[in-house]
């Protein structure tokens, strides 16, 4: 069920993310104000100092006195919910996950999007979704229909096969045992200082930013 997940090298995706105990912020590749095109500084700046520094702290609180899970890859952790002390379980999956999508999301994003993927993750899209028009098409609905907080996904399986997923709050798609590609935060926090309410607004303009650089590499990882 996880064979994806653990394959995946998280390692490569997030400058100074932590692949175990203890976690720290992951830096941003670029300034808060890069991608004003669809996100504005301030969102940016509010999004990653105050709410995922709050889910890294909150994961190593979490995780202090368990000793002997520090040393597990984090994917580990996230992928297997039952395998942990029942007490931490939540905590877990709630920051751990927090921090994991966020340390995603980040590199995902550049003021220099090429517009549309290239190379395998293409023509992955095209064989699984009919082409990229429809692939956007159903991520934009998954990500404007999912109740609440959450993200959407682009994912892939064992064997490389494509789909679109949501996941509430800030659950992975690893606990599926999928690898995530390419994910969006549909959480108010992302997006309400400039869109409030319109959140199709937000979801359209985030294809103006996407890196599908990283997200190729996602997909080969």
């Amino acid at each position: 069920m996880t064979t994806a997940t653990l394959k995946f090298d998280y390692g490569t995706i997030a400058t100074g993310a932590n692949e175990s105990f203890p976690y720290k912020l992951p830096r941003l590749p670029y300034d808060y104000d890069t991608l004003e095109v669809a996100i504005d500084a301030e969102t940016m700046k509010v999004h990653h100092t105050k709410h995922h520094q709050a889910y890294t702290d909150k994961f190593n609180a979490a995780l202090e006195k368990h000793t002997d899970l520090h040393g597990k890859h984090i994917t580990e952790l996230l992928a297997n919910p039952d395998s942990l002390p029942e007490e931490i379980r939540g905590a877990v999956r709630n920051n751990g996950g927090g921090y994991f999508n966020h340390a995603l999301f980040w590199p995902l994003l550049t003021g220099k999007s090429s517009g549309q993927p290239t190379g395998e993750l293409a023509e992955a899209i095209k064989r699984d979704f009919g082409s990229f028009e429809a692939f956007k098409e159903k991520f934009s609905t998954a990500a404007a229909t999912l109740f609440g907080s959450g993200w959407a996904w682009l994912v892939s399986d064992d064997g490389g096969k494509l789909s679109v997923v949501q996941t509430a709050n800030q659950d992975t798609p690893l606990v599926t045992g999928h690898k995530p590609v390419v994910g969006l935060d549909v959480w108010e926090h992302a997006y309400y200082l400039r869109y409030q309410n319109r959140r199709p607004e937000y979801i359209e303009s985030f294809f103006k930013v996407i890196n599908w650089e990283q997200a190729g590499r996602n997909f080969k990882a």
